[in-house]
This record gives C-alpha cells, sequence and structure tokens, in this order.
C-alpha cells in the first residue's frame, strides 16, 4: 500500500496522475510515441501515447500474432474546483479570495475547513517556444472558511451553497495585487508575464493513509478513480504472456461529460489501436478482424452500501467495502455490462481466486454514467463495468476497502494475461 498512498499523495490533477503513470510506465521500458510521427512498433513492443498532458494509452505486444486487443480503462480526473482567470478578489481592502468554479458533481460542504492548496499546468513561452510546466504549491495556501452557526443558526437543517460565494477559498491578506500570479510563477521559475495559459485547481491536503481500528479501511482524496487507473497502471507491467495486445485507457473530463479530445467519447482510443494495427502492416479488415475478438474492462468506483443512508442502495446488489470488485449493471444501459460480459468476468475471478459482488443501483434513484457505454460508440467491442466499493463519492475525501486493491490490481494483471 505505501507505493499507491505515493502515487495517490503526489497525484493532485490529472496532469500529474498522468505524469506519475508515465514516469513508471518509463522506468518499465515502455517507449513514449507522438502522435506527431509515425510509429514503429517492431521493435518497441511496449509503448504509450498522451493526450494534452491529462490522458494516456500505453499497450503491450504479445510475442505472437495477436488475436486482438485487451482494453483496461480509468480515468485520471475528479471532482475539483478550477481556479477562473484573474483568480483575485480582494475584500473590504482586508483579504483577497480566490475565484472558482466547479468542476464536477461535488459535495460542496467536504471542502469546507479543511487545508488546500493548488496544482495543475501552466504553459510559459520560453524563448518563443510554447513549453508545459506542472505546478503543485506543496503547501497549505488557502481554505474555504464555514460561517459560525451564530450567523446561521439554520445550518444543520439544510444549506444550499452558492460557489460563486460561499465557496471562495481565502488566500491572503490585501497588499499585493499579483500575488497569485507570481507565487505560481515562483514554483516553475519563469516570469509572470511569461505564463500565457494555466488548468490550475484547487486540491485538498489530506494525504492517502489507513483508517479504521484494524487500518481495514483507506481514505484519500481522489479514490475515484484513481484507485482503478493505479490498477491498471501495475496490471500492464505487472502481466507476463498473453496472446492479446495490452491496452490501458486513462482517460481525462469523465467527471464532465467526456465529450473532449481527452476524453472517452473523443477519437483518441480508436485512433491509437488502429496505428497500433497500422504500425504492424495490418489492412483496414485485419484491424476489424482484432476487435471482433477484444474485450474491455471499463473501471470506475462504485457506490458502497452506506451504514447511515441503507435506503439509498438497491435491495439486494449492493456491495460493501472489502468484499471484492464490484460488477456494475444498469437496465438503461448506463454500465455496458451484459449477460456475456459479466460471465466473462466471473470466469476470470473464479478461475483467479478474485471474489465479486453485484452493484446496481435503487430503482427509484438515476444512477450515474461511467467510461463503458462512452468508449464503445467509438470501439464497439464486449465490456464489462467494474469498480472498488467506497463510501463518499465525490467528497474532498473518499473512503474505500484496503483489501480490495490487490483484488483489483490481480484482476488487471489475470485479464491481461488470459
Amino acid at each position: 500500500m505505501e507505493k499507491f498512498f505515493r502515487f495517490m499523495n503526489g497525484s493532485p490533477t490529472a496532469f500529474h496522475t498522468i505524469a506519475n503513470i508515465a514516469e513508471e510506465l518509463d522506468e518499465d521500458c515502455f517507449t513514449r510515441f507522438s502522435e506527431k510521427e509515425s510509429w514503429q512498433l517492431f521493435s518497441a513492443r511496449k509503448g504509450y501515447v498522451v493526450r494534452n498532458d491529462s490522458a494516456l494509452i500505453a499497450f503491450a505486444m504479445p510475442l505472437k500474432q495477436p488475436k486482438g486487443f485487451k482494453i483496461f480503462s480509468a480515468h485520471s480526473d475528479s471532482p475539483c474546483f478550477r481556479i477562473k482567470e484573474n483568480p483575485q478578489m480582494p475584500f473590504e481592502g482586508k483579504y483577497v479570495r480566490l475565484n472558482c468554479e466547479k468542476y464536477g458533481g461535488m459535495i460542496l460542504s467536504s471542502w469546507l475547513d479543511r487545508p488546500l492548496s493548488i496544482a495543475g499546468r501552466v504553459i510559459v513561452n520560453n524563448e518563443g517556444e510554447l513549453e508545459t510546466k506542472l505546478v503543485n504549491v506543496d503547501k497549505d495556501v488557502a481554505i474555504i472558511p464555514n460561517v459560525a452557526i451564530h450567523m446561521n443558526s439554520d445550518i444543520n437543517k439544510g444549506y444550499e451553497y452558492k460557489a460563486q460565494n460561499d465557496m471562495l477559498p481565502l488566500l491572503c491578506e490585501c497588499g499585493n495585487d499579483n500575488a497569485f500570479d507570481e507565487m505560481i510563477a515562483n514554483e516553475v521559475g519563469c516570469k509572470t508575464e511569461e505564463i500565457l495559459g494555466s488548468d490550475l485547481f484547487l486540491y485538498p491536503r489530506q494525504k492517502a493513509g489507513f483508517v479504521g481500528m484494524n487500518d481495514e479501511f483507506v481514505i484519500s482524496p481522489r479514490l475515484d478513480d484513481l484507485a482503478c487507473a493505479y490498477s491498471g497502471m501495475r496490471g500492464i507491467i505487472d502481466a507476463e504472456g498473453g496472446d492479446y495486445i495490452k491496452v490501458l485507457a486513462v482517460f481525462d473530463n469523465e467527471e464532465v461529460g467526456s465529450s473532449t479530445k481527452q476524453g472517452a467519447d473523443s477519437t483518441f482510443l480508436e485512433d491509437t489501436l488502429y496505428r497500433i494495427a497500422e504500425s504492424l502492416s495490418f489492412s483496414r479488415t485485419d484491424y476489424l478482424k482484432l476487435l471482433a475478438d477484444s474485450f474491455m474492462v471499463s473501471a470506475d468506483n462504485a457506490h458502497a452500501a452506506h451504514p447511515a443512508m441503507a435506503s439509498k442502495a438497491d435491495p439486494v446488489n449492493k456491495p460493501y467495502m472489502n468484499g471484492g470488485v464490484v460488477i456494475k449493471f444498469n437496465g438503461n444501459q448506463r454500465y455496458a455490462t451484459d449477460a456475456y460480459s459479466a460471465a466473462y468476468l466471473r470466469k476470470l475471478c473464479n478461475e483467479n481466486d478474485i471474489a465479486t459482488q453485484n452493484y446496481a443501483n435503487n430503482s427509484d434513484i438515476p444512477g450515474g454514467s461511467t467510461l463503458g457505454n462512452i468508449s464503445t460508440a467509438h470501439v464497439s467491442v464486449p465490456t464489462v463495468d467494474i469498480g472498488l466499493a467506497q463510501l463518499a463519492m465525490h467528497s474532498a475525501v473518499e473512503t474505500m476497502g484496503a483489501r480490495d486493491l490487490s483484488q483489483m490490481v490481480k484482476l488487471c494483471t489475470k485479464f491481461f494475461e488470459a
């Protein structure tokens, strides 16, 4: 778990997540390819490509003629606050707040009275060339203060937080109109005027770690969906053998609909799979034959049964933390699982002593969607939606079972090896 905790603590944004996965792949001799260049895979049997610094697709070739693709997908983003342009907002000449907006479906109250910092990327002008630099202000620099109960005595009866006013973080005292820009410039070692663009976010400073009397749970920001992204990374690195092309796809922007150039609703996966086939001198027909014998696992965490909200769950299809990998079902196809894909996954898990459990929404409560059906609209292969059971999904800090992570890593590894 120590490696997992380091990964979580070092991945405050999607950009850092992808950089950390790429670093692990580099150490395992994966070759980085560019979408702007031709690919030659005869000598490089393992490779990866990055799009927008926030999404990545890695692949590993079998030693003989491939039968198809084994695809494991997850996402790199999590709900948070995005920092707007011109972020400093003075208050009565005394304080400075940061102008932010919501990214994804957030539990707003979970961000209150919690040490926060800032991370993301900036684009700088480096002698006429645009250069990307990652940012992580590694200190407690902001807080969103609650209002005292004396001034809002009905707070415990329910309160509708307004993001534009209630959720703006306190940054510093007034006195420097460029304090924020200078802080970011100092982090990346440039002048403020050299920064031409930025994608910056607030993140909670809570560190990943164990919780529970016997360390049976894990608490961390961004467990949805970095626990699955980490599992996929470990799986494609650790897997040996197999007759299929192993593919790890970590998309961005799942929390806001996936309809970006780096999201699951883009051509990123389709483009990459076709280029792999093309580099092997396969025809279009050969490529389609590969797809016909392919399979995708879409991995995104699931809602565990909540001890205080039992009525929110399906009466019988409700998973528990430390109960194993969750197979997700939905009659309206919010999840891609069907009879065949569920059977395939259960067979794989049964053969490898991996525990599984089922999830379905309470029929009176609409659920969210995930990567599976969005991806298969572009790459149409049998797909199963799975995840790890967790509490407080989309909170600033989430909770999952400590024993479940190893089950997901094992599943991913065996999936690639099968």
